[in-house]
């Protein structure tokens, strides 16, 4: 995916605009107030906020931050959007607890109106139960402490409110290897739970899960395929109405984003391909079960 060639990512711009436009409205400051304080013009700002400058000064962020009245951790972390707007590809090592890539998939997810998700090694997040997050989760960095641990598993679990809020929920389709099934992570009765918790969230009207099995061997030309997630947004969001679709992986170290309509239309030929592949939601629900049965016989 040739992406040597592009300007910067434009993600980070809109997310840094936006946080500040949020900011700004936090403190009660009007464009023209901002703009005067800033000594800059509200065309400026306006850019600013809608993401559309390709060069964003780290003093202006600071000085916003400042005027906001936010703290230094919140100014730092806008910093760095802005810095990795500069970069051609926005690759982030995440140092902290929750930031960088991560952070913003967050954002994106809890306004995402469709994922389309593929897994081939754990269950993904959305669908995790307390008991198989608590197994699967632990220490990022060596100065974590076990509240940072708890923290990160409230987090996981609170994240799959999206598609069981009352109002207007999230829809998505998972995609999950056999092999994710097969992996233990903590007990037996911890995955017995995890499967039937998967099956028992794939009935609701939003949600499709659907097992790639074994016998699928690897399906289509990308192989081996990498977790993703493509995040589809509402179009009648105020916020998010000009969001273009986006495409997140990650890895042990760290996260990815891709924007382009190529990359876009890649991924979105690589599902098609994979769910193809799969059992069906009825036949996936059953296998789930299935297994969930093994465990505890």
């Amino acid at each position: 995916m040739e992406r040597s060639d592009r300007p910067g990512s434009t993600l980070p711009r809109r997310h840094l605009g936006r946080a500040l436009r949020e900011a700004r409205e936090g403190v009660g400051f009007t464009l023209e107030q901002a703009a005067r304080e800033m000594e800059m013009s509200k065309t400026a700002l306006i850019r600013l906020e809608k993401g559309h400058n390709e060069k964003v000064k780290l003093r202006d962020v600071e000085g916003f931050g400042r005027l906001y009245e936010l703290d230094d951790t919140h100014i730092e972390d806008l910093k760095e959007l802005a810095q990795q707007a500069a970069t051609k590809s926005w690759w982030n090592e995440t140092r902290r607890l929750f930031r960088g890539g991560f952070t913003t998939y967050l954002r994106l997810e809890s306004v995402a109106s469709h994922l389309s998700t593929f897994q081939p090694s754990i269950i993904p997040g959305l669908l995790q139960s307390l008991e198989y997050t608590r197994a699967v989760e632990g220490p990022f960095f060596s100065e974590d402490t076990q509240e940072d641990l708890e923290r990160r598993i409230a987090l996981r679990i609170r994240r799959a409110a999206i598609l069981t809020r009352r109002n207007s929920p999230a829809s998505a389709e998972f995609l999950v290897h056999e092999s994710a099934l097969h992996t233990r992570a903590g007990s037996a009765s911890v995955m017995s739970a995890q499967l039937r918790h998967m099956a028992d969230m794939s009935t609701l009207s939003n949600v499709s899960v659907r097992i790639l099995p074994f016998a699928a061997g690897f399906p289509g030309k990308w192989n081996p395929v990498l977790p993703y997630i493509i995040l589809d947004f509402p179009e009648r969001s105020r916020e998010f109405r000009d969001e273009p679709p986006v495409v997140y992986t990650e890895t042990t170290t760290g996260s990815m984003f891709f924007e382009s309509a190529a990359d876009l239309r890649i991924y979105r030929e690589i599902h098609e391909t994979l769910r193809h592949a799969t059992l069906d939601e009825q036949r996936s629900r059953d296998l789930l079960r299935q297994i969930a049965r093994r465990y505890t016989s």
